[in-house]
């Protein structure tokens, strides 16, 4: 592709543009996961660092600055991204090790634990069917039903890539949604 293709490709996905943006992540999905492949040396942790840039960088294309190149751009945010995530992965850790042990110390709770346990299923829901029917039906299928991204491109004969995407805009829209109703 060259840089005047390019250049309509990225002004056409700032308009809104779905397909522009398929073919920005068709063209760029394989620079990005291999930089974070080299890095990480998890295939897993990689794609999903992968498809977090792609929607950070969709959720920000309005404020790219075409003095850059794209790709540079995008590896930008997919480090920061990774780096953002090794941090919380730290924090988790730590947190993990301090409710494991509470958890051990105090096994009179079961049964409160359980209630609680369905009351946030029940919240969960709630806010799943807030979402769009194409967002929640992803959410459903990938961690209820717990199809694989493949599984699901096949059922919603949609792309991979899309599909991954869509994923990810999903579970940031139902975690907004959780965080909104959690701060009334």
């Amino acid at each position: 592709m060259n840089e005047n293709e390019l250049e309509k490709l990225i002004k056409s996905a700032k308009s809104g543009n779905q397909v522009a943006y398929n073919a920005l992540l068709e063209y760029f999905w394989n620079d990005v996961y291999a930089f974070q492949l080299k890095r990480l040396q998890n295939e897993f942790e990689a794609e999903e660092i992968t498809i977090q840039t792609f929607s950070k960088a969709f959720d920000k294309l309005h404020t790219y600055n075409s003095e850059y190149k794209f790709k540079t751009w995008l590896i930008t945010i997919s480090k920061n991204i990774h780096i953002d995530t090794t941090r919380v992965k730290t924090l988790d850790t730590t947190s993990v090790h301090k409710m494991t042990t509470k958890a051990i110390a105090d096994e009179s709770l079961d049964a409160e634990n359980q209630l609680i346990l369905e009351q946030n299923l029940q919240s969960l829901l709630q806010h799943l069917k807030r979402l769009k029917p194409s967002y929640e039906e992803v959410i459903r299928l990938r961690f209820f039903k717990e199809m694989s991204y493949k599984e699901i491109a096949e059922q919603l004969d949609e792309p991979l890539n899309n599909v991954k995407v869509k994923l990810l805009r999903a579970k940031k829209l139902l975690a907004e949604s959780i965080k909104s109703s959690s701060e009334l």
